[in-house]
């Protein structure tokens, strides 16, 4: 898969900026920060780094992944912002197109993650894992899949596929975890950050930043 990546060239889309921080939307496809390879070089990051060059990561999305995406502009904010995102006082809110239709509205999924290291960059559902919960919420139903909206309290890698997965409902478009149709009839995970709340570093006001689902 790493031999065929060809990021989107969509124009930087930049959602917010001030002195501390900026938040953008990333195109799905695209890598948040490289790749091991020159072949990898291309992602976010970089791409904003030419119009912020004091630009500094808070956190990812997987490259299949759109959506709001945080970085500082300093080392202050960069700190700030780690912190609200170590102890989950960020509030975080997804889209996803499912595969089937759900009968519940609503639940929780809490089950422990962790790398599935023969198949990596997999992750699988295991006792000995991190920690994990998604909250999530039935949006529409019809036509054979189920639109959520899905608000995760933690951040594990692959955290929101993994789950849907192990609910019998993979993401459809989903390269790692969807199987058959499921995967092969999307060009794209569906699969969407649509909105991230964090408190400003400076002054600590609450900032909510939104992006609608491409889908």
């Amino acid at each position: 898969m790493d031999a065929a990546y060809n990021p989107p060239q969509d124009p930087l889309k930049i959602l917010h900026d001030d002195h501390e921080l900026v938040f953008v939307d990333k195109p799905a496809g695209l890598l948040s920060v490289p790749g091991k390879g020159e072949h990898l070089a291309d992602c976010l990051i970089e791409r904003v780094r030419r119009v912020f060059p004091t630009v500094l990561l808070v956190h990812r999305l997987d490259r299949d992944t759109s959506g709001v995406m945080v970085f500082a502009l300093t080392p202050l904010a960069q700190r700030h912002l780690g912190w609200q995102f170590e102890e989950r006082t960020t509030k975080k809110a997804y889209v996803a197109r499912l595969w089937g239709e759900m009968t519940d509205k609503a639940g929780t999924v809490d089950r422990p993650i962790m790398v599935d290291w023969p198949n990596r960059p997999k992750q699988m559902i295991h006792p000995d894992g991190r920690p994990a919960v998604t909250h999530w919420k039935v949006l529409k139903r019809g036509d054979g899949e189920t639109r959520v909206r899905l608000s995760p309290e933690t951040g594990r890698s692959h955290q929101l596929r993994v789950h849907m997965a192990a609910l019998g409902h993979p993401i459809l478009g989903d390269p790692f975890y969807a199987e058959g149709p499921a995967r092969e009839n999307y060009e794209r995970l569906m699969l969407h950050a649509e909105s991230l709340q964090v408190r400003h570093p400076d002054g600590g006001r609450s900032l909510r930043i939104t992006s609608p689902a491409p889908f």
